[in-house]
C-alpha cells in the first residue's frame, strides 16, 4: 500500500471539505444573485485565482456578463463587460464539455490585442452543463499562472454542482395560487382581465436608480503656480485649513541652481559694465560699447528677479478656508506637475451637493427641480432630499468606468448635509406614465435593438 504524507493528506481532506462546504452554499442560496456571488467569489477558497467571470448562454454563440469577482453589479455598458460578452460567445462558438485553457492567442484581431487591458495571461473556462448538449453557461477564471491537470478536474466538479444550484432559478417556479384562481367561475376571470388591462393605464412616475457621492459646493481648485516637484504636503488630507495657510512646497533645488546661475552672470555682466565705464573716459570704442553692456546687465538682473520670484512662489498656500481635499500625500511627493495642473481641492464642509451618475440604459427624460431621493450607504432607512440642478447633455466615463450622464442635485435641508465623499444611491423621478410603459420601457427598447425597428 502506498503511503502518504501527512501534510499532502491534510491538503486533500481540506480540499475536499472545500468542495462539500461550497457545494452546499450553492445549493442554498437563495437567489440567483446569491449564486452567482458564491461562483466568482468565493471559489477562490478551492482553486486561487485572480478574476472570475460568470458568463450566461442565451443560444450557440450568444450570451451576456451575469457577475464579475469584487464587484456587486455588472454594468452593462462598461468596456470590460462588452469585452467579454464578445469574448467568451466568440468561445463557445467552439462547443466544448469540458474545462478549456485560453489565452490571447485564442482570439484573433482586436479581441485578442485588448486581452491584457482586461485579464491576466492564463484562464480557464468551465461550462456549466446540467445534462448532455444543456449548456447554461460558463465559468471563467483567469490568473497569472497556467491551470493544472489537478485544478481542472476539482473545478469540473465544483461547476457541475454550480450548473444544478443554477438550473432551479433559470427554470423559474410554478404560481400555483395563480393557476388555482384562474380555474375558477368564468366571471372571475373576466373581471381580473378587465383589472389587468385598466391597471395598465394608472399614471405612475417615471424613475430611475443611479449611484450618487456627496460632493463639494462651490470649491476652490488650488493648482500649480510653476512647473516643478512635489516636496512635501503640509496638511493632511481632509484636515481643516485657514485661508493663507501654506499646504504644500515644492522642491526649490532647480530653481536655487538657476538663481545661482543667474547671480553669477549678473556680477560678470556688472564687472563687464563697470570695466568698459572705466576705459570710455579716454577710448571712443569703449563708450559705444556701453549701451550694449548696460542692456545685458539689466537682462541678468531681470533674470535674477524672476528666479527670486519663482523661489518665492513654491510655498502653495489655501486661497480660502475649509477642508483640504486631496488623495494620499505619498503618491504625490516627487511628482513633477505642471502650470496649471490641479493639485488639492478647497470645499466649505457645510455647504454639499450630490453628484450622480445615471447610466445610459437607465436614462429617461429629466427636467432641473426634477425631485431626488438619496439613499445613504451607512443610513438606507432614512433618504435625503434633494432637487435636480443640472444635467450633462453628453454621456461620458466617470472615474469608475461607468458611461452615463452626469447629474447634480441640491440638498434641500443644508443644514443636515451629509459628510463630504459619502456614497449611496439615487432615486430621480421623471414625468408621468402609464404603469403599461413603465413596465414595458426595458423590454420594447431591448425588442427594437434586437429586431432593428
Amino acid at each position: 500500500m502506498k503511503h502518504v504524507a501527512a501534510s499532502s493528506l491534510e491538503a486533500q481532506l481540506f480540499g475536499l471539505s472545500t468542495l462539500v462546504q461550497l457545494g452546499k452554499r450553492a445549493r442554498h442560496a437563495a437567489t440567483a444573485q446569491e449564486l452567482a456571488f458564491i461562483m466568482v467569489n468565493e471559489s477562490n477558497a478551492l482553486v486561487s485565482y485572480r478574476q472570475a467571470v460568470l458568463w450566461r448562454r442565451e443560444a450557440r454563440g450568444r450570451g451576456h456578463v451575469v457577475a464579475i469577482s469584487g464587484s456587486a453589479a455588472v454594468e452593462r455598458n462598461a468596456p470590460i463587460t462588452l469585452w467579454l460578452n464578445r469574448a467568451l460567445a466568440r468561445f463557445d462558438a467552439d462547443e466544448a464539455a469540458s474545462p478549456r485553457s485560453l489565452s490571447a492567442a485564442d482570439l484573433e484581431g482586436p479581441l485578442g490585442e485588448e486581452w491584457a487591458e482586461w485579464l491576466p495571461a492564463h484562464a480557464i473556462s468551465v461550462p456549466l452543463m446540467t445534462e448532455p448538449g444543456r449548456c447554461l453557461g460558463a465559468l471563467l477564471l483567469a490568473r497569472d499562472q497556467p491551470f493544472n491537470e489537478g485544478e481542472r478536474h476539482i473545478l469540473q466538479e465544483l461547476v457541475d454542482g454550480y450548473a444544478h444550484a443554477w438550473s432551479g432559478f433559470l427554470g423559474g417556479r410554478r404560481l400555483n395560487w395563480l393557476a388555482g384562481l384562474w380555474s375558477g367561475r368564468r366571471w372571475i376571470k373576466f373581471g381580473l382581465a378587465i383589472a389587468a388591462v385598466a391597471a395598465m393605464w394608472l399614471p405612475i412616475s417615471l424613475s430611475a436608480l443611479a449611484p450618487a457621492e456627496v460632493v463639494p459646493l462651490k470649491s476652490v481648485i488650488v493648482r500649480a503656480p510653476l512647473d516643478g516637484v512635489v516636496d512635501h504636503f503640509a496638511v493632511e488630507p481632509n484636515q481643516s485649513v485657514a485661508e493663507g495657510q501654506t499646504v504644500l512646497e515644492l522642491d526649490p533645488r532647480a530653481i536655487q541652481n538657476k538663481l545661482e546661475v543667474a547671480g553669477k552672470a549678473l556680477a560678470v555682466a556688472e564687472a563687464e559694465y563697470r570695466q568698459a565705464a572705466q576705459e570710455a573716459v579716454y577710448d571712443d570704442k569703449s563708450r559705444a560699447k556701453l549701451a550694449v553692456l548696460k542692456g545685458h546687465m539689466d537682462q541678468r538682473r531681470a533674470d535674477v528677479s524672476y528666479a527670486q520670484s519663482l523661489l518665492s512662489r513654491i510655498h502653495v498656500v489655501a486661497s480660502r478656508s475649509g477642508l483640504a481635499l486631496f488623495d494620499d500625500p505619498n503618491d504625490w511627493v516627487g511628482r513633477p506637475v505642471t502650470i496649471g495642473e490641479r493639485l488639492l481641492e478647497i470645499a466649505d464642509p457645510a455647504a454639499a451637493e450630490l453628484e450622480i451618475w445615471l447610466p445610459v440604459a437607465d436614462a429617461i427624460t429629466l427636467e432641473p427641480g426634477a425631485p431626488v431621493e438619496f439613499f445613504l450607504n451607512i443610513a438606507p432607512g432614512a433618504p435625503l432630499r434633494a432637487t435636480l440642478r443640472q444635467a450633462s447633455y453628453q454621456a461620458s466615463l466617470s472615474s469608475a468606468n461607468l458611461l452615463g450622464y452626469r447629474l447634480k442635485a441640491t440638498l434641500d435641508d443644508a443644514s443636515s448635509s451629509p459628510r463630504i465623499g459619502l456614497r449611496g444611491t439615487a432615486k430621480i423621478y421623471g414625468g408621468k406614465v402609464t404603469l403599461f410603459y413603465y413596465l414595458a420601457r426595458r423590454p420594447l427598447a431591448a425588442a427594437r435593438q434586437f429586431l432593428g425597428w
